[in-house]
């Protein structure tokens, strides 16, 4: 039976070698016989190693005369998983985190290399307990050395790549773009969207009061239920396999509502799967009509297909190939939802492994995808009809910068500023499109905009 750092290590490995986080752990965890305690473990430390892989490499060349990349890579992996411990978790003792560590070393072939880990992991706890008692420059004073330069610094110290700190910087201001990194390097929230043709928000409240389960409702969200403190399975919560909710950030559920899709009309989801939003956008339609859901993943498609079935929900329509496409759909839809492919940068908080991923090149890769998907998207609508292109990214070149240039180009459409009581007004820029920031709102970032096309 493995411990819960051994698993991480593990679990860690595949990452590296290229496995997505989300999916090594998962697979991680099934083939384990571990309890729930150690599960959760392995869990932070995985996703929390990955999180703060740049910080965490500071701390190894900050210490170490031999820096990060001449280390053995299963070694590095030791250490980050040593260092993590010590710098941001609070509930192991100090001690348990150097002798658990070490040990690892060993098991892991590293005998002679034992002493250099006990050795690091000492050095980082004597210098961080002087800072603590005011005996370095001030008190509580941060023994990781950092750079001058702004953007560096702050890569460094929240552990993002440079480019990312500089996008945010350039957005909001240095001060703002720290607040973002931080937002997103906390634990992401889990809301619910209650289904409310199979029950109300009042059940679903009333039945998890019923089991311990702390929730609150949100504001402006009418089907919107956020879990307080809740750290077990989902699928164990009441209602679930009856289909009274789905999880869904607010941010996502905004999106449906910025659509507004009526009663009997068609609707097309042009990137649907998992399927989050077009399920709400049938469950907003009270199930009738058409929503067409449109994406070249069949095997997400599947998934979408299961949760319908779980929402009992009969209106929703597959259709499995590429949105670029699809001439059949040529002005039949009274609404269009493009929730574009992106990079994400609005939900790393969810990917732990995002940050690392994702490059300058990729996201100009995605920007072409964007304008082509929206370009093709737009033909689909009725006259007179709606159009919503959302992201999760705060990228402006994935954007304010698509919609900037397909507006230039089509000149028919434009913004069509929110009017709804579902839209809080601070979130509504004075363009019309919506910018969800997760350390101002408590919600996953988001940017959304609805197109009408002019009489």
């Amino acid at each position: 039976m493995k411990n819960a750092r051994y698993l991480a290590l593990s679990i860690l490995r595949s990452i590296y070698k290229g496995v997505f986080a989300d999916a090594a752990l998962d697979q991680g965890l099934r083939q384990a016989e571990v309890n729930d305690l150690d599960r959760r473990l392995a869990t932070e430390l995985v996703y929390g190693s990955v999180r703060r892989q740049r910080t965490l490499d500071a701390l190894i060349n900050q210490f170490s005369q031999k820096k990060v990349h001449q280390q053995p890579p299963d070694l590095r992996l030791i250490l980050h998983l040593g260092l993590y411990q010590l710098r941001y978790l609070d509930h192991i003792p100090p001690s348990a985190v150097v002798n658990t560590t070490v040990e690892l070393t060993k098991q892991q072939g590293f005998t002679g290399l034992a002493g250099f880990v006990n050795g690091l992991l000492r050095k980082y706890l004597r210098l961080a307990e002087q800072g603590q008692q005011g005996e370095l420059t001030q008190p509580g004073a941060d023994i990781l050395q950092l750079p001058e330069d702004p953007i560096a610094r702050l890569g460094i110290l929240h552990s993002y790549p440079d480019w990312i700190v500089q996008i945010w910087a350039e957005q909001f201001g240095l001060a703002e773009a720290e607040q973002l990194c931080i937002a997103l390097n906390q634990s992401p929230l889990i809301d619910l969207r209650v289904n409310v043709l199979q029950t109300s928000v009042a059940q679903v409240e009333a039945a998890m009061q019923g089991v311990g389960v702390a929730v609150s409702r949100i504001p402006f969200l009418p089907q919107g239920l956020r879990l307080v403190g809740h750290s077990g399975s989902i699928q164990n919560l009441p209602g679930f396999r009856e289909g009274w909710w789905m999880v869904q950030d607010s941010s996502a559920q905004l999106v449906g509502h910025l659509l507004d899709p009526q009663l009997g009309e068609v609707v097309i989801d042009a990137c649907a799967a998992p399927g989050g939003k077009t399920m709400h956008l049938a469950e907003l339609m009270q199930d009738s009509g058409t929503v067409w859901a449109c994406d070249r993943a069949a095997s997400r498609l599947k998934r979408l297909q299961e949760n319908c079935d779980r929402l009992q929900l009969k209106s929703i329509r597959i259709c499995t190939g590429d949105s670029r496409s699809f001439p059949q759909f040529a002005q039949q839809a009274d609404r269009v939802l493009l929730d574009a492919p992106c990079s994400g940068l609005g939900t790393l908080h969810r990917h732990a492994d995002a940050r690392w991923r994702q490059t300058p090149d990729s996201v100009q890769a995605l920007t072409q995808l964007q304008a082509e998907l929206l370009t093709q998207a737009a033909t689909w609508v009725k006259p007179g009809g709606h159009l919503v292109y959302a992201t999760c990214t705060l990228h402006p070149a994935e954007n304010e910068q698509i919609v900037t240039a397909f507006l230039a180009e089509n000149p028919r459409w434009q913004i069509e500023v929110p009017q709804m009581e579902t839209i809080a007004p601070s979130l509504i820029h004075p363009t019309g499109w919506i910018k969800v920031l997760p350390h101002q709102h408590k919600m996953d970032g988001f940017f959304m905009v609805r197109l009408g096309q002019r009489e």
